[in-house]
Order: C-alpha cells, then sequence, then structure tokens
C-alpha cells in the first residue's frame, strides 16, 4: 500500500500537444469507438437473434465479440475524455481497474481464440465427432475456462503490479494504463517478480500459439484432401477469417512487448498500443463477416428487420 499513499493519479501519454491535434485524435477515436460498438454489437444481437447461428462456431464468435466490446471500451473512452477536455490524469484506482480489465478481457481473448482453432480443427479434421466432442455444455464450459483464465490471470498480473513500491514520478508513456510504462516507475528490485510473471506468461502464449499453429497444419492437410472445389472453399471460408484474428492478434501484441529497447520511443509505442488495443476489436467483426454468407446474411435480415420498423 505504499504506492498508494505516495500517488494518488498517474499521467496518460497526451496524443498531442496542440488543441487541433487533440480534437483532430477525438474525432478519430470516437468515430473508431462507435464503429466497433456498431460493427460487434450487430454481430452480437444477429448471433443471438438468429436460431440458424445457434452453433459452437458463432457461439465463440459471440463471446469474442463480447470481448472486444469490453476490451475496447476499457481504453478509448478514457482517451477520447481526455483529448476533448484537455487532460491527461486518471486516478490510481481508475489505473488499477483499467489494467485488470484490458488483462483480463485481452488474456480471456486469446484463450478463447485458442478454443476457437480447436473447434475449427474438430469441424473439419474430425467432423463425424463433432456433436460428441463439441456439444452445447463442452462449448459453455470452454468459453467459462477462457473467461476465468483471463480473470486468474488479471488478478495476478495486477496484484503484483500495484503491489509495486513506485518513486519515478507518475508519468507514463501511453494513453493507458500498461504494465511494462508502470513497471519504468518502479524504484526496486521488486519489479523482477513481475518480470519473472511476464515471461511466464510468455511460455503460456507460445503454448497457445504453438497449438494454434499445429491445429491449422492438420485443418490445411485435411482442407486440400477434400475433393470438390466448393468443399474446399467452404472450408477455407471457415477458417481464414479466424486465422486473420489470430494473426492481427498476436503479430501486434508481440511486436509492442518483445520489440528491441534500442527502437522503442513514445511516438512508437504509442502506435503499437493502438494496433493491439485498438485496432483488432474495430477489425474482426468486418474480417468474419467479409466472407461468412451465413453472418452476412442474418446481418441483412437484422438491419431489414430494424428499417421495417422504424417505416
Amino acid at each position: 500500500m505504499s504506492n498508494r499513499s505516495s500517488i494518488t493519479q498517474f499521467l496518460l501519454l497526451a496524443f498531442a500537444d496542440t488543441r487541433e491535434l487533440q480534437l483532430l485524435h477525438f474525432w478519430l477515436f470516437l468515430g473508431i469507438y462507435l464503429a466497433a460498438l456498431l460493427a460487434n454489437g450487430l454481430i452480437i444481437t444477429a448471433i443471438a437473434c438468429d436460431h440458424h447461428l445457434h452453433t459452437p462456431m458463432y457461439f465463440f464468435l459471440l463471446n469474442l465479440s463480447l470481448l472486444d466490446l469490453g476490451s475496447i471500451s476499457t481504453t478509448v473512452p478514457k482517451a477520447i475524455a481526455n483529448s476533448l477536455l484537455d487532460v491527461r490524469s486518471i486516478s490510481y484506482a481508475g489505473c488499477a481497474a483499467q489494467v485488470f480489465l484490458i488483462v483480463f478481457l485481452l488474456g480471456a481473448e486469446y484463450a478463447l481464440l485458442t478454443v476457437m482453432a480447436y473447434d475449427r480443427y474438430v469441424a473439419i479434421c474430425q467432423p463425424l465427432h463433432y456433436g460428441t466432442l463439441l456439444g452445447s455444455r463442452a462449448c459453455v464450459h470452454m468459453a467459462a475456462a477462457a473467461w476465468g483464465t483471463g480473470f486468474l490471470y488479471a488478478v495476478l498480473h495486477t496484484a503484483n503490479t500495484f503491489s509495486i513500491p513506485l518513486c519515478q514520478g507518475n508519468a507514463l508513456d501511453q494513453f493507458f494504463c500498461e504494465i511494462p510504462q508502470i513497471l519504468k516507475l518502479s524504484c526496486s528490485d521488486t519489479y523482477l517478480r513481475e518480470v519473472g510473471l511476464l515471461i511466464l506468461s510468455c511460455f503460456l502464449v507460445f503454448g497457445c500459439f504453438v497449438f494454434i499453429v499445429l491445429s491449422y497444419v492438420q485443418i490445411f492437410r485435411a482442407v486440400l484432401r477434400i475433393p470438390s472445389e466448393q468443399g474446399r472453399h467452404k472450408a477455407f471460408s471457415m477458417c481464414l477469417p479466424h486465422l486473420a484474428v489470430v494473426s492481427l492478434f498476436i503479430s501486434t501484441a508481440i511486436f509492442a512487448h518483445l520489440k528491441p529497447p534500442s527502437i522503442s520511443s513514445p511516438s512508437l509505442d504509442l502506435v503499437v498500443a493502438v494496433l493491439y488495443s485498438v485496432v483488432p476489436p474495430a477489425v474482426n467483426p468486418l474480417i468474419y463477416s467479409m466472407r461468412n454468407k451465413e453472418l452476412k446474411k442474418a446481418l441483412r435480415k437484422l438491419i431489414q428487420w430494424n428499417l421495417h420498423h422504424q417505416l
């Protein structure tokens, strides 16, 4: 509690020094945020309302959209408010809540993407066992495990990070509270505990990554053995969106946390943070709806129903 008594608030990184650029960032982030809310909200509503989409794949996609909504709502609204009001501060409790939520939601999303890789593997490589291995109860248990993993991961990292004494000021070189930026304010070797946890996390993340890669190696082998071109196209249309989302999520997160210190700078850190915390939640709905005919049909019906009732 020592750092709580000495620091009552943190100062976040400002997007720009001039008022005009601050307002530009406000409108840009507001547009991205509203687009992400609308797109993810439409996917959640379409899956919930269309009984044709009550399958394991779309159940996991609904959970992914919920996590995307939560993650972008954790960081962007505060950045929008700070740009509009020309302030930088965030309270100690608010910073702790932001760290907990972003680690919880991103950790759960990565676990869910791993589960979704297993879903695609069973659907294509073991289709006769799909109903048995991925029944409704099994799907709920796997989704709950993903959310629970993110929660435990967040509790561990948040408690450890905010138990570290901080004496290097209260200015963070990021537009939201990020663990590596908070560790830079540490004044003792106790931060090495959190570094150790981050290294352990990297091994767990790598394990999930290997599982996803091996799943897709088996999937592509099975797809290439499908005799009909239509069957191969359908299988690829099921898998490629998930593979694109996984690639976007992993590549941006890895670059954000494993880039060499020699190329680190506040502006680069800011851009990379936007890439892994803002871009995926806004882009994921577009990736999933582009090649998915069933989802596009459900979204079209939902929009037409809304327009009909408004008229």
